[in-house]
């Protein structure tokens, strides 16, 4: 068997062709071919050369303009958690998580002993980053007191989440006029700002003055021969709704506390 050595090999133009040097082929021109048979690796630095995928299973081929390499399939964007607080506290950031959506809602007013009823606690929301924070301060509003007819029922108070969301709490009845309707709390700070519901004013048959809706939902129960009805079923009502007014001269319901919900994402 004969050996022929070259150091290359031109076409008859000398413009195209291969230098072999050294086990080593350069390509003068275009390359173009049609298979390509491969028994060993492919290796180098072209960034046209796709990473081993050896131990890549279910992995996808990704970039990031410059290189390549296999990465996994994210899950789905919901929360991966939800931290839900009805009295102050401190939030302390799960491990992993990078953002949160807050939802931050007052307490309600209290009622009145003739139809007057209490307004509800405002509501806020907000997105916030929270990569570079490990808590944050939590204040959630409580109820205000019910009182007896033409009484100041107790206000609600304010709900706040560290200084992204603040939510004011609803009047009690009788706080903005003698026998007039109260108005809801004001939405102080955040992206989304919900006024509270406003209340029912002096009205007959009394002891049927729902108290102002909420975020979240309702008041308690009224009744016109019930004595009681609406303070024994406060806690029926949603979080930040108003309390609802009593029979007669007898004393108005409590306002719901506040709420305060933060749900957590990766």
């Amino acid at each position: 068997m004969s050996t022929l050595k070259v150091s290359s090999i031109r076409d008859l133009s000398g413009s195209g062709g291969l230098n072999l040097s050294s086990g080593s082929i350069t390509v003068n021109g275009t390359l173009t071919v049609s298979n390509i048979n491969i028994n060993g690796t492919i290796a180098g630095s072209s960034a046209q050369v796709i990473p081993s995928v050896s131990g890549q299973s279910g992995k996808f081929l990704s970039t990031n303009g410059s290189t390549m390499s296999w990465a996994s399939i994210q899950t789905g964007g919901g929360p991966k958690s939800i931290s839900v607080y009805t009295g102050n506290n401190t939030w302390n950031k799960p491990s992993g998580i990078k953002r949160i959506w807050v939802k931050c809602t007052a307490g309600g007013g209290g009622g009145s002993g003739y139809g007057e009823s209490g307004a509800a606690g405002a509501h806020t929301e907000t997105i916030v980053n929270v990569e570079n924070i490990n808590s944050i301060s939590v204040t959630v509003g409580g109820a205000g007191g019910g009182t007896n007819y033409s009484g100041r029922a107790g206000n609600g108070g304010t709900s706040s989440f560290g200084n992204y969301c603040s939510s004011g709490g609803g009047q009690g009845a009788n706080r903005r006029q003698q026998h007039d309707g109260s108005t809801g709390g004001n939405p102080n700070q955040g992206s989304v700002r919900i006024y509270g519901g406003s209340s029912q004013g002096h009205r007959n048959p009394p002891g049927l003055g729902h108290g102002g809706t909420s975020f979240w939902g309702g008041s308690s129960p009224t009744s016109h021969r019930q004595q009681q009805w609406a303070q024994r079923h406060r806690a029926h009502a949603a979080y930040g709704a108003g309390g609802s007014s009593a029979k007669n001269s007898e004393r108005g319901g409590d306002g719901r506390q506040g709420i305060v919900v933060v749900y957590e994402f990766d």
